[in-house]
């Protein structure tokens, strides 16, 4: 549980902001473009760290690394409640993003290492939820507080809290080191081709070059991490701007705003658990299945979400239609990293989540706040929002894509992991 309570203040110090975009933009005189820039270089800045955090995850150890990357982004936090001017709140919100690189990769790792394959989408499907639930607190916590106390409050309010979780984080034990499963497989296959006295302790952390071209090969993963960025083009936009769209569109004040968009989000995060089981219990019989879910759940998003805004005019049919699109957005959010587990050797799981991560962020996150600012700005939010789920039917099909090549990906793997497995337990006998 503490894992998933410091990755809910992660998501609610980078969201809290959207809440504060009426008061900043009068404040300041900001274009939509440039407020949406200030959740993009969150983004942006994880996905530049995300690969090297990774790394120092794999060898510095998972806890250590969560800690101190907890410990990082909430002081930005504060920092964020103190700038002066929308440079030094741009420069805080991208140190933001540094801490939060190292999170998400250390953490799926630490809980795959603690579960069996057959349960690593429901249980990081649940790490991931934490996401949404975020998000829900900081656009419903910040748009009650940004009434009462104004912006600064507001975006400082978690800093604190998420000090003391990384904190205590530092008691969590962390009992399988990242290399562990690798290099019992490695002795075994060592003595299966007669390399008899190699020691465990002597098979080295790969380099990155060398993992990444590993990675590449994997043509399940890369198919995943294209899919999960294209999905999240589209949620970092809803998240984003559906609170400053009903304030334009309906009236709605701040908090009012903040409410009704908490609701799409919480269908978000009962989505990403829904649908991460339910791609469990279809691809226990059938592995390619468990990809297919999130392929068919984007194509229901982009349909969904381009009726509300291309077609319904604003007002409680086309919430409706917003709220129920919101169950089957982030449906990818726990099933795409689980898959990217299931094809790649335990020791570069850190690093290849890390991928994800830079993928998800500097091709996915990144781009919706900030691009739909930008059309905003040119079209209108409305025809913006109308626009932006053709991204998820791109996601749909890359996800699609995947499924084709998810059982030789995740054969090839497991028959080498059973074998050296199996030759361990010969050798102990």
């Amino acid at each position: 549980m503490l894992v998933v309570a410091l990755a809910a203040t992660d998501y609610i110090d980078r969201q809290i902001i959207v809440s504060a975009f009426p008061h900043l933009k009068k404040e300041w005189g900001l274009s939509d473009a440039a407020l949406g820039a200030l959740v993009s270089t969150v983004s942006i800045t994880m996905a530049v760290f995300a690969l090297p955090v990774a790394r120092l995850t794999d060898r510095w150890g998972r806890v250590r690394s969560i800690a101190a990357m907890g410990g990082l982004w909430s002081l930005a936090a504060l920092w964020s409640a103190t700038a002066g001017s929308y440079a030094q709140l741009f420069t805080a919100r991208s140190m933001l993003g540094v801490g939060e690189a190292g999170y998400g990769p250390a953490g799926a790792a630490l809980l795959s290492s603690y579960f069996p394959q057959r349960l690593r989408a429901t249980v990081l499907s649940i790490f991931q939820a934490a996401g949404p639930l975020g998000s829900v607190l900081g656009v419903v916590l910040g748009g009650t507080v940004v009434e009462h106390w104004g912006w600064r409050l507001t975006l400082g309010a978690f800093g604190v809290p998420g000090l003391v979780l990384a904190l205590m984080f530092l008691r969590v034990r962390d009992y399988r080191a990242p290399a562990a499963a690798d290099d019992a497989v490695s002795a075994a296959a060592d003595t299966s081709t007669g390399s008899a006295g190699t020691s465990t302790a002597a098979v080295d952390q790969p380099k990155l070059r060398e993992t990444l071209r590993e990675l590449c090969q994997v043509r399940t993963a890369t198919w995943c991490y294209a899919g999960g960025a294209l999905n999240l083009v589209l949620l970092s936009t809803l998240y984003t701007w559906l609170p400053t769209y009903l304030t334009r569109e309906d009236g709605l004040s701040s908090a009012a705003s903040g409410t009704k968009t908490a609701l799409v989000i919480l269908a978000g995060a009962a989505g990403t658990v829904a649908f991460g089981h339910l791609a469990d219990r279809c691809g226990a019989h059938r592995p390619r299945r468990r990809l297919m879910v999130p392929a068919l759940t984007a194509g229901a998003t982009c349909l969904l979400l381009t009726t509300a805004f291309g077609v319904l005019p604003s007002g409680g049919a086309q919430f409706a239609l917003v709220v129920a699109a919101g169950f089957p957005l982030a449906a990818a959010l726990g099933t795409a990293p689980a898959a990217v587990v299931d094809v790649v050797r335990p020791r570069v799981r850190a690093t290849a989540l890390g991928m994800a991560v830079v993928a998800q962020n500097l091709l996915g996150l990144a781009v919706g706040p900030v691009l739909t600012g930008m059309l905003s700005d040119a079209f209108g939010l409305r025809t913006a929002l109308a626009l932006m789920p053709l991204f998820c039917a791109a996601a749909a099909v890359a996800f699609w894509r995947g499924s084709r090549t998810y059982e030789k990906d995740l054969g090839g793997w497991y028959a080498a992991s059973q074998t050296a497995w199996t030759l361990t337990g010969s050798m102990s006998r």
